[in-house]
């Protein structure tokens, strides 16, 4: 499959991300386990998670998602053929939270713990933490890449002010840099990212992978009342869109899919690979079925008036 660098980074990786955050949630182990091995069979793997997930569950804590890729990784003895992402700030139990240098220290080898591996390929800031500043938080970073606990590090969930701020104090104080940002991005939500901080990121040559990136499964058709939110678990989290603008999205998604023979997600995936700035979006799946899906978007290219139409039907 054709890989993407990732920002300044080492790391290529698929023009798709597997999410995580289902894991220990909607995907039990043997199902976890069955979508990862289908995953990693198309090629190289980048997977995404994090400390916290899936801890909204009924009984869960945090660490679920990860402990379980750590399993399926020793299970399957391909460590060295797996990109691993996860995030450090969300919080764990009381004061085991943000961003400040001790507690990063700490939360990063519980994550190594429960990953089973000896370094993370990417380390990303969950949330901004405005009690810390950047400069502190990167050194923090800066130590672990020397210790080889991580490789890189990343953020997540700022805007193209805190970026800009970020950016500036690696600068100033050398060292670590953020070199990925994890953004809300889909056809659905494209304020926060469309324009200030794609330019920012397209400047800085920072690398960027989409989370929500079927906006919670909104964009793959299935909801198209509200009488369809109990489709799934995640069907109240997409009820904002049951509107005018969102209906309009889903009409010019079926359009373009139907011209490739490919599904509405399958669409809306190629198009946030093919805006400028992104590197990757990122997607859940919880069966086999769904991964060759995400792969499938994978390989789509859109024709420039498919992006045209599709980007028109969800201006703002």
């Amino acid at each position: 499959m054709q890989t993407r660098r990732l920002g300044r980074t080492d790391l290529a990786i698929a023009p798709i991300v597997l999410g995580g955050n289902v894991f220990g949630w909607t995907a039990d182990r043997a199902a976890s386990f069955a979508v990862l091995d289908r995953f990693a069979a198309a090629g190289p793997a980048a997977i995404d998670t994090a400390d916290v997930y899936s801890s909204w569950a009924p009984g869960n804590h945090g660490g679920e998602s990860e402990t379980i890729i750590g399993e399926w990784m020793r299970a399957r003895g391909n460590r060295d053929r797996v990109i691993v992402m996860t995030k450090v700030g969300s919080r764990m139990a009381m004061g085991k939270e943000g961003l400040k240098p001790a507690y990063i220290e700490e939360a990063v080898e519980a994550s190594l713990r429960r990953l089973q591996t000896d370094v993370i390929d990417l380390y990303f800031s969950h949330w901004v933490d405005m009690t810390t500043p950047f400069a502190d938080t990167l050194g923090a970073y800066q130590r672990l890449i020397e210790k080889g606990k991580i490789r890189w590090c990343g953020a997540s969930n700022l805007n193209a002010a805190l970026l800009g701020m970020a950016v500036a104090a690696a600068k100033a104080n050398g060292g670590a840099r953020y070199e990925v940002l994890q953004p809300e991005y889909n056809l659905a939500d494209r304020r926060g990212f469309d324009g200030a901080l794609a330019d920012l990121c397209i400047a800085e040559e920072i690398g960027v992978v989409t989370y929500h990136s079927l906006a919670r499964g909104f964009l793959s058709g299935k909801y198209r009342s509200e009488a369809d939110l109990g489709k799934s678990a995640r069907g109240s989290d997409v009820k904002a869109h049951l509107n005018p603008r969102g209906l309009r999205i889903l009409d010019a998604l079926e359009a373009v899919a139907a011209s490739h023979k490919a599904s509405p997600a399958e669409a809306a995936l190629a198009w946030v690979m093919a805006r400028p700035g992104v590197t990757a979006p990122i997607a859940s799946a919880t069966s086999p079925a769904q991964v060759d899906s995400l792969l499938r978007a994978a390989k789509l290219t859109l024709t420039d008036a498919d992006m045209a139409a599709l980007t028109a039907a969800s201006a703002v």
